[in-house]
């Protein structure tokens, strides 16, 4: 609530004390939250507005699913002090979630610099509201009265502050708590890369190539203990994408995020608001907020981690594929020696109606790696088969039929012989 408030003290502070314009119009050098953001990456360096002053845009996003889905598992009994079965799993029924909500602030502060601030309402993890992070972004340096910063500002970018890292194209694509609305499926992959960080990037653009590099703290949140196992995280990114004609569109992009020391690095455990697959694949003792990853994998590289992703996009017409090839090696810090993951992610999508406002649309997605205690190399499979209706640009309503597979995970491990499958429903509106 605290968080809350803040937030709209700064609304009101801009408008009292600056005269702020409150608006819910478009943003220069921004990414709509509606259906125009779909397929948006990096912001575009086009300038498509005049200042006249600070702007204060006001935007929200809110989603609810209602769940379908079944689990199993064949792991044996093991019993904890208590004398529960762990490895038995929770029984799940029908119904809804708990519905999310995002509130999104744009702050124009001058020509071509923005503030992003973004706060969750409503989440599975916390009961209370608390904020995603904020940065800056400079798309102009004006006020420096420098030709030469001008003349290089036409093609760069800079944010600074706690924001989402912009390792890969696959964190354009998911759903971020209640931003569901870009996102074809109702899940995200089953290794979720995405995280908030303390840092700065900067975006270069021309022609259709862009490189990105970044430098940040390396965790979810700022720290000043242990000195000693804290280093810094560096990410990069390298790219085509351009419009090759009318009907083809081509993007191809490689992905780097590397960190020598961590006390806890969460590339891959950065969602704090929580998976869609409600309590599937956990136990008779798990709650909503404990367990708000379910569904997911996190391979546990907390310590050092090197990772590297390739992002094809290629849009002909309605019909669109997205893939997501990564690795990721590292360790936690108990352990002696490094692990590797592996991921593959392939969407196809087909978009029609006059306005593609319709769309159907299949997703691969398979992670295989070792395990941190045992060793021994498991695997996870999801195949979904999804289908979404805009109702406008800013109402999106979309259902999904998903099956997850687990394999190769030890008997003594709830997730051995794991099996969940059933149908998600989800309404989404965001503006």
């Amino acid at each position: 609530m605290k968080k809350l408030l803040l937030s709209l003290g700064l609304l009101a502070g801009l408008q009292l004390s600056a005269n702020a314009q409150i608006t819910l119009g478009d943003m220069p050098y921004w990414r709509p939250y509606d259906q125009r953001g779909i397929n948006t990456f990096e912001t575009a360096k086009e300038d498509t507005a005049t200042f006249d002053g600070i702007k204060v845009r006001l935007g929200g996003s809110f989603a609810q699913q209602f769940q379908a889905l079944e689990h199993s598992n064949t792991a044996t009994a093991s019993f904890d002090a208590n004398e529960k079965d762990v490895n038995k799993l929770i029984e799940i029924g029908y119904g809804f979630n708990l519905a999310n909500a995002n509130l999104n602030l744009d702050v124009l502060l001058a020509d071509g610099i923005r503030l992003n601030l973004i706060t969750y309402l409503s989440s599975k993890h916390h009961s209370e509201t608390w904020v995603k992070g904020g940065y800056l972004q400079i798309d102009k340096l004006g006020f420096l009265n420098s030709p030469l910063a001008d003349k290089l500002m036409e093609n760069l970018t800079l944010r600074v502050g706690h924001m989402e890292i912009n390792y890969g194209d696959a964190h354009y694509r998911r759903s971020d708590n209640a931003q569901a609305l870009h996102n074809p499926f109702v899940g995200n992959y089953i290794m979720d890369a995405f995280a908030t960080e303390i840092g700065a990037d900067v975006t270069f653009q021309k022609s259709g190539f862009l490189a990105v590099a970044g430098i940040t703290g390396g965790e979810i949140q700022g720290g000043l203990t242990k000195p000693k196992d804290r280093a810094p995280s560096f990410y990069g990114k390298v790219g085509y994408d351009n419009s090759l004609s009318e009907q083809l569109r081509v993007r191809l992009t490689g992905s780097v995020y590397t960190t020598n020391s961590s006390v806890r690095n969460t590339l891959y455990g950065g969602d704090r608001a929580g998976s869609r697959y409600n309590l599937v694949m956990e136990n008779e003792q798990a709650t909503l907020s404990s367990q708000f990853t379910s569904g997911r994998l996190n391979p546990g590289l907390t310590d050092n981690i090197t990772a590297v992703v390739l992002n094809p996009f290629v849009k002909y017409g309605g019909l669109e594929f997205f893939g997501n090839f990564e690795r990721a090696r590292g360790k936690a810090a108990n352990e002696t020696s490094e692990r590797t993951w592996d991921q593959i992610g392939t969407d196809l999508i087909y978009r029609f109606g006059a306005r593609e406002n319709y769309y159907v649309g299949g997703r691969y997605n398979k992670v295989s790696g070792k395990l941190p205690v045992a060793g021994t190399k498991a695997n996870i499979q999801r195949t979904a088969l999804g289908a979404g209706w805009f109702v406008t640009r800013n109402i999106l309503a979309k259902a999904e039929y998903v099956n997850q597979e687990y394999n190769n995970f030890a008997v003594t491990d709830i997730r051995n012989g794991g099996e969940f499958h059933g149908v998600m429903v989800e309404g989404v509106i965001a503006f």
